[in-house]
């Protein structure tokens, strides 16, 4: 699989997860803590692969920001809705700068 699949593939984990929390972390709980386990899965598939400075400055954010947001799925947030919200985002971002990997093809 290629880097920008595998970029589209953890934004799509991201989504899916805040849709579940924000429909009720308590009722998907353990599908959340499956989809970090295949999420981190997926960033060590993508650890040292090139890519362009221009998406590479994106991603070590979300890296510095995914280890509290996946320590706190884990736990279970206090606020689910905000949790949910904070991966959607990091859903959309990811999606719609991963055209920048596309592009430097």
């Amino acid at each position: 699989m290629d880097t920008r699949s595998t970029i589209l593939d953890i934004a799509m984990n991201l989504t899916r997860m805040g849709n579940w929390s924000a429909d009720g972390y308590d009722k998907k709980k353990e599908r959340i803590k499956t989809f970090l386990a295949n999420t981190n899965q997926y960033i060590k598939d993508i650890n040292g692969a090139p890519l362009p400075p221009s998406f590479k400055k994106t991603f070590d954010l979300f890296l510095r920001e995914y280890g509290q947001l996946e320590k706190t799925g884990l736990e279970g947030p206090n606020n689910s809705l905000e949790w949910a919200e904070e991966m959607m985002t990091w859903g959309n971002i990811l999606t719609h700068r991963s055209r920048l990997l596309a592009l430097s093809k």
